[in-house]
């Protein structure tokens, strides 16, 4: 299941082709498209491959986040200000889009559904999204039967410790293709324990048959 490639730039490069073919197949099959991506520093490197992928007409392509710190835009933790600075530029400036903070729209997110692809990447205690080991509302965000598309996800967990809006797993099968990303010797040995069925949130995402996910793996992150 794991592809693995000898750089993150190789594996950026691999993502953005896989998610721009998902978002131009929507586009001719249903006129539109919608994207889901993540934060930290793992997209980075795929939104500058992403937003010059010449088959996408951004302009009918809606882009919204797995998850997302409750801070303001303009701070360094906001992963909408990453995905600004990084993907809604250039050809991306003309994409809509659809932020979870201060508040989701669950109705905008119901019209994506199902997402054409959703890009994500993995905590070193295997969470995906801001979906958090420890989060004593996990169980009811893990749920694959959920009606619920976003969860709060209170201060004190994750990398910063700050409090969440996310996903929920439900939401996060919705969709045509998932690409997860994730980089270094750890990481690696995460996905091995999530492939033999330890109880963590990525463990849940490979384990489901609704969705294809690509887990694609790189020795190390790169500046």
């Amino acid at each position: 299941m794991i592809e693995i490639f000898p750089t993150t730039a190789a594996a950026a490069e691999a993502a953005a082709h896989g998610i721009a073919r998902q978002l131009s197949e929507g586009l001719k099959t249903r006129g539109r498209a919608g994207l889901v991506v993540t934060g930290g520093r793992s997209p980075g490197p795929v939104f500058d491959q992403l937003r010059q992928a010449p088959e996408i007409d951004w302009a009918r392509v809606v882009v919204t986040l797995s998850d997302e710190r409750c801070v303001g835009e303009d701070d360094p933790a906001s992963n909408a200000r990453a995905v600004r600075e990084r993907l809604l530029v250039g050809e991306g400036t003309k994409a809509h889009f659809l932020p979870l903070w201060p508040e989701p729209d669950p109705a905008a997110l119901a019209v994506l559904l199902p997402f054409d692809a959703v890009m994500l990447g993995m905590g070193e205690d295997g969470h995906i999204a801001s979906l958090i080991p420890g989060d004593p509302g996990l169980a009811a965000a893990m749920d694959p039967a959920s009606s619920a598309l976003t969860v709060s996800v209170p201060a004190g967990l994750g990398k910063p410790p700050l409090p969440r809006i996310s996903l929920t797993l439900s939401a996060l099968l919705q969709a045509r293709a998932v690409f997860l990303l994730v980089a270094g010797e750890a990481k690696r040995e995460i996905i091995a324990r999530a492939q033999l069925g330890a109880d963590l949130p990525v463990a849940a995402l490979i384990a489901q048959t609704r969705v294809p996910v690509r887990v694609l793996w790189s020795p190390a992150h790169e500046v």
